[in-house]
């Protein structure tokens, strides 16, 4: 959260419409409606990003602009994102009641030191960088989701310095550490990684991926200490953004489209975290790297060539 503001100031330079127009511009884009293909899409594009490391938040705005849809709007991805929370809690639903059930054993039974309360607590500990940092967000930054933040540039920037990260931590990361050796600290850290999620373009799994292997964990380890430490605070972020989607409606999306955006996002997000964690039992994360250079290189080329509004 602390690099918020360096990165409006990187990313100003490359901005070609003013702040006023992107505003107008995704307001409008926001209020086009939503065909029930369309809304399939964007709910796939959700389910598979919201669990690779190449954020969704880019992602679900960047494909339908590029679509020539135009930005699907605040409400309709966080009502689409139930989809992929309800997905995380599916899958892992065996480990929920684990951690639960044993960290409220251990603590009747004061064996704090147990793997299951450290676990839980590391993820109640981790959860709290990000709920403080989008709190302070919404205090201080009212309109931040109109704002140069969310623009086009700054989801390419933040992509491309992402994608340098994760390669630096699969270069040096010794990958030894398994899930039984996870640790309070492990959970801490691991959350304020995730907190950079908050900048769109970052990626919550992939900060959380990046901060596993510079911890030296197994990649399969530090994705599913990844998942498991963001059922809550996607869960939190998905169930305030629902709040304010029942207060405001969704605008111009229908029913039937909604309905089809969540059930695709929530078949989509299984399966993606069924393959990620199969994929890095066995492999590197240089497809991820490559693939978030690329992505941004390709967003910052179209703006500069005009090809496309920083929108």
């Amino acid at each position: 959260m602390g690099s918020l503001v360096s990165a409006l100031t990187w990313a100003a330079p490359v901005a070609q419409v003013p702040v006023a127009q992107v505003s107008e511009a995704a307001s409008t884009a926001a209020m086009a409606p939503i065909t029930l293909f369309q809304a399939i899409v964007i709910g796939i594009v959700q389910g598979l990003t919201e669990f690779l490391p190449i954020s969704s938040t880019a992602h679900v705005k960047m494909v339908p602009v590029v679509l020539g849809w135009g930005d699907p709007g605040v409400a309709f991805t966080a009502v689409i994102q139930l989809g992929s929370i309800a997905a995380m809690i599916w899958y892992f639903w065996a480990d929920l009641r684990q951690v639960v059930g044993g960290m409220a054993q251990a603590a009747l039974g004061g064996k704090y030191n147990s793997p299951d309360f450290r676990l839980g607590l590391g993820i109640l500990l981790g959860t709290l960088p990000i709920v403080v940092g989008g709190l302070l967000i919404k205090a201080f930054i009212p309109d931040f989701d109109n704002s140069p933040l969310r623009s086009s540039a700054t989801i390419a920037i933040v992509s491309i310095v992402m994608a340098l990260l994760l390669g630096v931590a699969e270069m040096f990361s010794t990958r030894q550490r398994t899930f039984e050796a996870l640790t309070l600290k492990d959970g801490v850290t691991m959350g304020f990684a995730q907190a950079l999620a908050l900048i769109p373009g970052v990626s919550r799994s992939g900060s959380t991926l990046t901060a596993g292997l510079f911890m030296g964990l197994e990649r399969a380890t530090a994705a599913r200490f990844s998942f498991l430490l963001g059922i809550p605070a996607i869960t939190l972020a998905g169930l305030v953004e629902l709040k304010g989607v029942l207060a405001g409606g969704v605008g111009a999306v229908g029913l039937v489209p909604l309905i089809g955006g969540l059930m695709a996002a929530l078949v989509s997000s299984y399966l993606a975290i069924f393959w990620l964690l199969r994929f890095l039992k066995e492999h590197s994360t240089w497809v991820f790297v490559w693939y978030r250079l690329a992505f941004g290189a390709a967003i910052l080329l179209a703006l500069a060539t005009g090809k496309m509004q920083n929108i």
